[in-house]
């Protein structure tokens, strides 16, 4: 879909893509926000399939001295995930020593939110249809990362669910899940926060609400203990 699509706020487009959502045949669904902007939009999609809400915490492995070059990333999960561009980290002289330096900081900063979060176990994914939302994809490169991740958990079926994303990322978005719902892609893009009237940053005390609301619909046994 093109065209200059603007929606309200997060909740209003997270309405708008349960819609969607809804329309496509899930067997025992899981819903996976990234945080911080994206939990807002999943809150709604979760609610609408009334399935289980969890966030997908994805760390940045950057470059050595160049932090903002991401070589590779760790996704949380039951057994965390990395992802390393091994091209990237051999032109950057990134060594294993260093990568595993940075996994281990990076794992500790997932634990720290996570435990912010009070979420509990990571919910299960494994032969389940998981649904990954944000608030919107600019450049797409963590969410690369984060459904490469996640297709090593083994889920059933993994769909990419978000409100809007540049046409030119979504090819390569397109080949890392089963199915991609993007709502619109505007033309010209610029920035996602551009395409919303109400972009406020979304605050850690509105994740731990929803989050916790979202958890009066859950059912017994999404969740188990980590197994990392």
């Amino acid at each position: 879909m093109t065209g200059g699509a603007v929606f309200a706020d997060r909740r209003d487009a997270g309405r708008k893509l349960a819609r969607e959502v809804q329309d496509c045949a899930f067997q025992n669904p899981i819903v996976l926000a990234l945080p911080r902007g994206g939990v807002p939009v999943g809150f709604e999609v979760a609610k609408a399939l009334g399935a289980p809400l969890d966030v997908l915490l994805v760390r940045k492995i950057g470059a050595p001295g160049h932090e903002e070059y991401g070589i590779g990333a760790l996704v949380d999960g039951t057994s965390p995930r990395v992802v390393i561009d091994e091209a990237s980290a051999r032109m950057v002289g990134a060594t294993k020593d260093y990568i595993d330096r940075q996994i281990a900081a990076q794992l500790a900063e997932i634990e720290r939110r996570r435990a912010l979060y009070r979420t509990g176990a990571p919910v299960r994914t494994t032969c389940r249809t998981a649904v990954v939302v944000d608030d919107g994809i600019a450049t797409g490169g963590s969410m690369r990362a984060a459904l490469q991740a996640l297709a090593q958990a083994r889920p059933a079926r993994i769909i990419l669910a978000v409100p809007l994303a540049p046409t030119e990322v979504l090819p390569a978005l397109r080949k890392l899940c089963d199915r991609l719902i993007c709502l619109a892609s505007p033309e010209p893009f610029y920035a996602v926060g551009v395409h919303y009237r109400d972009f406020t940053q979304t605050r850690d005390e509105e994740v731990i609400h929803l989050l916790a609301e979202a958890r009066q619909w859950e059912k017994p046994g999404f969740r188990e203990v980590s197994q990392s």
